[in-house]
């Protein structure tokens, strides 16, 4: 790997927020284009912190600190992926239900979503199904993702996608659920289209669902 997508690579699994922003900006200047800072930069390795996430080499706290530096590159990075026309890889509209302000868990899913090369509409914390539907009908997405903290609001999780349903916005999207009370029975039960218990078996998840 070259050396400066290498001081990205590093600096991203490390947490170092401010050594990303300046590699990026440097590689931009020399020339690196901007598809290989994303793919091979940034993207690879949120896909390492994933990996040693999954190996319980790395935990919710170290995760974050990449998770925060990699969003750092990447807020430098979009303007000259805008111009060189790349598309995300898919689209996702993240939301705590209904009741519901917990977003710690979102946040962290809503980032590793963005690392791995898709666009990601947060709607934030305690989103009615309203919310949901106008949001589907506006942004077009691939996926829908739904957290949830607590007992008492994870039926919102099934009123939200029924609600979908309804409105007839589920034809072309998937939707996802999570959160610290949420299983994969709960999931199947409500009628979602996957569950995943981390953010980064959300990730997978997502690639999973829309691209197979």
């Amino acid at each position: 790997m070259d050396i400066m997508l290498q001081t990205i690579f590093d600096n991203v699994i490390e947490g170092n927020k401010n050594e990303v922003e300046t590699a990026v900006r440097d590689a931009l200047a020399a020339g690196v284009p901007p598809e290989t800072l994303l793919n091979t930069g940034l993207i690879s390795a949120m896909e390492e912190v994933g990996k040693r996430f999954e190996m319980g080499e790395f935990y919710v706290p170290e995760m974050l600190i990449a998770a925060r530096a990699m969003q750092s590159g990447l807020s430098c990075l979009k303007p000259s992926l805008i111009k060189s026309g790349i598309q995300a890889k898919g689209k996702v509209i993240m939301g705590t239900v209904q009741g519901d302000l917990h977003e710690i868990g979102k946040n962290l899913v809503a980032t590793m979503l963005e690392g791995a090369g898709f666009e990601v509409i947060d709607l934030g914390t305690d989103v009615p199904a309203e919310k949901f539907i106008a949001a589907v009908k506006e942004s077009q997405p691939n996926l829908i993702g739904m957290s949830a903290l607590l007992t008492t609001t994870m039926q919102n999780m099934s009123k939200t996608i029924q609600a979908l349903k309804e409105a007839g916005a589920l034809d072309k999207v998937k939707v996802i659920v999570g959160g610290a009370p949420v299983t994969e029975k709960f999931a199947q039960e409500i009628g979602a289209d996957g569950y995943a218990s981390d953010a980064s078996r959300a990730v997978a998840l997502a690639k999973r669902l829309i691209f197979e």
